[in-house]
């Protein structure tokens, strides 16, 4: 055995005992007279080694910071105890000190303990010394706990872990796919899942009850704080006989454990049933689809009070206000927001206070005390009091609820009184639309997963096929589970019914034979018969960086890539031989620099 204990081991009732230990040389401080300490760190902690001879001194002086060594000695009480670390009531006298393997470098990238403190190219670059970093190991440590506390939980429930393949066809599922070449079939290619979105359903077809995996997924899509680029992994789950109360109840049973155990604010987490909010609701009070609810403000309709008062913005506009009740912000703080609530929608907004005196004062204030009576009315229907701040928001109605909904997650941020933000406040955003205008293609497209349910199954479709009905007004049996302002799942309803599926694609335009080429295995076996069935797919990364309390996801993934979608530890994507280009008929037609 390389060593008798690790480095975070080593209590009093170990005081005379001739142990082992092996780790990275993190720090050599000497004192004089011939005497140095060294801290030796691994996995586990970190323990104090005092050098007291010249010969071994000399021995360690020569090495470099993270060099791997292994420690034989005594262990003895310390004179100088730390009690900040579980092993500061201890220290090793060496006898011998050995180098398994030498750090060839005088100078690291950064400090290992201050890593996070570094460029973040250069903790990408170096991650593997990133990962040295105590604070840093121990997001990947809790993930790997919090995957764990996942399986046993789904178990429990009944579920059954099934892998499902990573090399599919390509699927029109709402993110680019990442496209493999096939060498044995010339000319055609593999992609990598978006989703197990389709095998979870075969399953249910094929007659398992639960199933559930830690998926990994892979789309070609830009990063963004809370989403990694190309992969990202999730608690994929289906049930058969089921509906979405029937997977509510699952996710219910399983989260709030999970936020209970593992999360920085502990057990204030909501508690079952969590909040139902309609789409359409969501986006009146709150002017987002993930509201984080920690936020007590809500979003109010002021459209007749304020479209006739003679501001331009507000003529011909939907409005919408956020008031604030005691509301402290200084000029330069709402300034600040305001010009961050452009930055992010870019979209103007516009404010007034009503001041200790009761009047309304500043930002568009001019235009509303012009008009007779118009300022009582507005204090009056917003229910405002002395010191509160409006920010309003203005244009067609989609676009006035999503600037109000920034507005009011910055004001939230900005007046700690309006937001208890040290809790996991979770909700189901339920009914989302099935249809909407492409924003790209300006034509119908699914809104939200094209394998859902729709309410009023083929009847609500047959109504929109005669014309008797918006199908930008039809709902799914679509939902969002929903955590501080971040989508922690999706999941729906399946449309189990080939006329029914069949029946919605045509509304985009896509044929029979179209479903049938797109998703011939689908397609197919739900025409021998297929249960009623619901799923939900909570995302690992996301629920991770939740429970951290980490701003950045990058932060609980241990390999992550950079915004750019590169690992620059790796090199990768990189280029490849000619002879493997060859080999699987494949041309570059463009090469970047």
């Amino acid at each position: 055995m390389l060593r008798t204990h690790n480095c975070g081991e080593l209590r009093m009732e170990n005081a005379g005992e001739t142990v082992t230990l092996c780790g990275w040389m993190e720090n050599l401080r000497e004192v004089g007279g011939g005497v140095g300490f060294l801290v030796l760190r691994d996995f586990f902690g970190v323990t104090q080694v005092v050098v007291e001879t010249e010969d071994l001194l000399a021995q360690v002086k020569a090495l470099n910071k993270e060099t791997t060594i292994q420690v034989e000695g005594t262990v003895r009480e310390r004179t100088n105890k730390n009690p900040k670390i579980p092993t500061g009531d201890v220290e090793i006298a060496p006898r011998s000190i050995k180098v398994l393997s030498r750090c060839q470098y005088n100078e690291l990238p950064f400090e290992v303990n201050f890593s996070r403190d570094a460029d973040e190219s250069q903790r990408l670059r170096y991650r593997y010394l990133d990962l040295r970093n105590p604070q840093v190991k121990k997001n990947i440590v809790l993930r790997s706990q919090v995957v764990s506390a996942l399986r046993r939980a789904m178990e429990a429930q009944g579920f059954l872990e099934i892998n499902t393949p990573i090399l599919t066809a390509s699927s029109p599922e709402g993110a680019r796919d990442y496209l493999v070449p096939s060498r044995k079939h010339p000319g055609k290619f593999y992609a990598l899942p978006q989703a197990p979105q389709q095998f979870k359903q075969l399953l249910m077809a094929s007659g398992f009850d639960r199933y559930f995996q830690i998926a990994p997924c892979f789309r070609d899509e830009d990063a963004r704080g809370d989403r990694s680029p190309g992969e990202f992994y999730q608690l994929d789950m289906e049930m058969a006989f089921a509906g979405q109360e029937d997977v509510f109840a699952v996710i219910e049973a399983v989260l709030p454990p999970i936020f209970e155990k593992f999360g920085v604010y502990g057990q204030t987490v909501s508690q079952a049933p969590f909040r139902r909010i309609p789409f359409l609701q969501a986006m009146e009070d709150y002017g987002s689809d993930k509201p984080d609810l920690r936020i007590d403000l809500l979003i109010q309709d002021v459209t007749e009070l304020l479209s006739g008062c003679g501001f331009g913005p507000f003529e011909n506009a939907v409005v919408k206000a956020v008031p604030v009740s005691h509301c402290g912000l200084a000029r330069k703080a709402i300034d600040k927001i305001v010009a961050e609530v452009e930055v992010q929608t870019a979209q103007k907004s516009y404010w007034f206070k009503l001041d200790e005196k009761g009047e309304i004062a500043g930002g568009v204030a001019k235009f509303i005390n012009a008009v007779p009576g118009l300022a009582q009315q507005v204090a009056e229907a917003l229910k405002l009091e002395p010191n509160s701040l409006v920010m309003l928001a203005a244009g067609p109605k989609l676009t006035a609820q999503k600037t109000a909904g920034v507005a009011r997650k910055l004001l939230g941020a900005a007046c700690p009184e309006h937001m208890n933000e040290k809790r996991y406040e979770l909700c189901w955003i339920v009914d989302f639309p099935m249809f909407e205008i492409g924003e790209e293609s300006g034509r119908l497209e699914f809104g939200h997963n094209p394998f859902s349910m729709p309410h009023g199954g083929m009847e609500s479709l047959l109504k929109i096929e005669r014309g008797e009905a918006d199908p930008l007004d039809l709902r799914a049996h679509q939902y969002d589970l929903v955590c501080n302002g971040f989508e922690l799942a999706s999941g729906a309803e399946r449309n189990y019914d080939p006329e029914i599926m069949v029946k919605a694609f045509e509304l985009v335009g896509l044929t029979e034979d179209d479903v049938r080429g797109k998703f011939p295995a689908m397609y197919n076996a739900f025409c021998y018969g297929a249960p009623p069935h619901a799923g939900a797919a909570p995302g690992v990364d996301r629920l991770v960086m939740l429970l951290t309390g980490e701003s950045y996801i990058r932060e609980v993934i241990a390999f992550p890539m950079n915004q750019s979608a590169q690992d620059v530890m790796m090199g990768a994507p990189s280029g490849v031989t000619q002879a493997q280009l060859n080999e699987l008929n494949i041309a570059v037609t463009k090469v970047e620099e």
